[in-house]
């Protein structure tokens, strides 16, 4: 009997397309690993960046850049994570 956990166009696969589909996995997981670790980054950047605009003259605000740019790497990690782990991992150790 068919593995009713295991979506059906997994079901009838290679070991090396298994392989395949198992390394992806862990690359989404990495990618949302480096997604998490930029959005605390970014949070914590937004007291400073707060006190960046607040303080420093004309356009000159660094951690306000910097914030943006971790805030933006952190979406990007965690959507293209996202779309790379989706399914389960042959086995759920890791």
């Amino acid at each position: 009997m068919a593995n009713k956990l295991i979506p059906a166009a997994e079901r009838n696969l290679t070991p090396e397309e298994v392989e395949i589909l198992d390394a992806r996995r862990r690359r989404g997981q990495l990618l949302l690993t480096m997604g998490g670790q930029c959005l605390i980054v970014c949070i914590v950047l937004t007291l400073w960046a707060g006190q960046d605009a607040t303080y420093s003259p004309g356009l000159i605000h660094p951690m306000v850049y910097w914030c943006a740019i971790t805030g933006i790497f952190a979406l990007a990690f965690l959507i293209s994570g996202l779309r790379l782990r989706k399914g389960t991992n042959e086995f759920q150790s890791y």
